[in-house]
């Protein structure tokens, strides 16, 4: 009998991040799994797995242990070595405390290379803190790192530091903003992990009564902004209620997420999940997002209103594999700040379940930059409105309505005309569709080019009413539409596809 394998994701001290990697597992397993973990030949914890990522904690560092799963063949690992264990509580952190962010500073300082932070269980509250390099923050269970609801005394980004980098930023610009409930600035080796929570406190103060503005001459923070770092690990715990952006990675070089929750309610404005912006190496496995906003968006930021774009720089190699997007405007997003160009993008094995948009790419003249090298494969998606989109006439920015962005004669091409090119969907499984399977509309001076379709299977919705695909000007409504696409270079297998490809004119409701 063969059996099938288990992976190591990523591991910490204490935690553990395991793929069961099988056929036909997407977030969930086809079936459940029993699991039994030993240590020195005794067992000494057990459990039911039933999603493709296993996340275990409270384990012991620089420690070997033995696993064995239902089905797998046995696996074993060692745990990474802890220099020294700094609790908050010891310098001074309460549970009654308004806000406990300078004794939590003083523990981070104490914290030595290659130790841990941990945040016993409990409710404890803070301002935004600032990790360091060579750490890890564990959160243990019942654990919650819960922000203040007030802005005042919050801490700021500029929006450049001494050297003129990016520091501060707002939707792919430099901009003053406030500081993340977790910040950390050209952190090396860092590790946050636990099944505990860190909350945002998005739902407190006012942070949602002003998506688009500045306060106190700042935008809203993130609940993780983390910036310019190299080898970050995230792995298990709860993040929620954020106040915009829930986890933002800017500038950022291998970075692991997984077995997170992250979590913000339906009505809180523009709480996208996780948003890798100008990264490098970025694994996202295991994740659950229910957001407000898209779940996963990919940028590397956007020019000015001017054309400058000193800020820019790529996205590349991004894998995002057995992840569960709940709600959302979009599943897995690229753009629309996309000016330093997206590459190499790899969306497999994933469940997207009443997210507005599956897979969706967005741009618009001004921006430039280029979106290539995506792939998108055994996905499932159920009560989707448009399964993939590929727009270049999105209307965003105070121009966006404007005739020489949404004119459909072809314009001039320069280096502000974003490309679009080497896109292969394949193996997409697609129930109860609202609006159209592929919706993708091209510039005419630069149209979408080299787009593969194979084995889409697709059935519809039949409550479904028509509404629009794209955001962009004159577009039609759709409703139970195949593929529709103009001035787009798509290839589609019809031997294993049975819907046509038309035009937006004739797919028309």
């Amino acid at each position: 009998m063969i059996m099938s394998e288990l992976h190591c994701i990523a591991r910490s001290a204490r935690s553990i991040s395991l793929r069961l990697a099988v056929t036909g597992a997407r977030y969930f397993l086809p079936a459940p799994a029993d699991w039994v973990l030993e240590k020195g030949g005794e067992p000494i914890a057990s459990g039911h797995a039933t999603t493709a990522v296993l996340a275990i904690h409270d384990l012991r560092p620089d420690t070997e242990y033995h696993i064995a799963v239902t089905g797998f063949a046995p696996f074993k690992f060692r745990t990474a070595p802890c220099a020294g264990l700094i609790d908050i509580a010891d310098f001074g952190a309460r549970q009654d405390a308004a806000d406990n962010s300078s004794a939590i500073a003083a523990a981070i300082e104490a914290v030595p290379p290659g130790g841990t932070l941990r945040v016993s269980s409990g409710i404890w509250w803070t301002r935004p803190v600032f990790l360091k390099s060579d750490m890890t923050l564990e959160l243990c269970a019942g654990a919650e790192l819960r922000a203040v609801g007030a802005r005042g005394g919050w801490v700021k980004l500029p929006a450049h530091d001494e050297a003129g980098r990016m520091l501060g930023s707002w939707e792919g610009l430099p901009e003053t903003c406030f500081a993340a409930l977790v910040t950390a600035i050209d952190a090396q080796n860092l590790v946050i992990a636990g099944p505990g929570t860190i909350d945002g406190g998005g739902d407190r103060g006012d942070w949602w009564s002003w998506p688009k503005e500045t306060r106190d001459g700042a935008r809203r923070p993130r609940t993780i902004h983390l910036i310019g770092c190299k080898n970050v690990t995230l792995l298990g715990p709860t993040i929620c209620n954020s106040p915009s952006w829930t986890v933002h990675p800017q500038g950022c070089a291998s970075l692991t997420a997984t077995a997170l929750t992250i979590d913000n309610p339906t009505v809180s404005p523009n709480t996208d999940g996780l948003n890798p912006e100008s990264c490098e190496g970025v694994l996202i496995e295991g994740v659950r997002f229910s957001v407000g906003d898209d779940c996963i968006a990919i940028k590397s930021g956007k020019r000015d209103m001017r054309g400058n774009g000193d800020h820019l720089a790529p996205t590349r190699d991004v894998t995002i594999r057995h992840c569960l997007m709940e709600r959302g405007h979009g599943g897995v997003v690229l753009g629309s700040e996309m000016s330093g160009g997206i590459h190499d993008i790899t969306v497999e094995d994933c469940e997207m379940r009443d997210t507005d948009r599956g897979l969706r790419v967005k741009t618009r003249r001004g921006r430039g930059g280029e979106v290539s090298t995506i792939r998108f494969r055994r996905v499932s998606m159920k009560g989707v409105y448009a399964a993939v989109t590929l727009n270049a006439f999105y209307f965003c920015d105070p121009d966006g309505h404007d005739e020489w962005v949404q004119s459909r004669c072809p314009a001039a091409v320069s280096d502000l005309t974003p490309q679009i090119r080497d896109i292969r969907i394949e193996d997409v499984q697609i129930a109860d569709l609202h609006l159209v399977a592929v919706a993708a509309l091209g510039l005419p001076e630069a149209p979408i080019r080299d787009i593969s379709i194979r084995n889409l299977a697709v059935s519809y919705a039949a409550d479904a009413k028509p509404g629009p695909a794209l955001m962009a000007e004159r577009v039609p409504d759709l409703r139970h539409a195949g593929i529709v696409a103009e001035w787009v270079q798509i290839d589609v297998d019809h031997s294993n596809i049975t819907m046509t490809t038309e035009s937006f004119e004739g797919a028309a409701q």
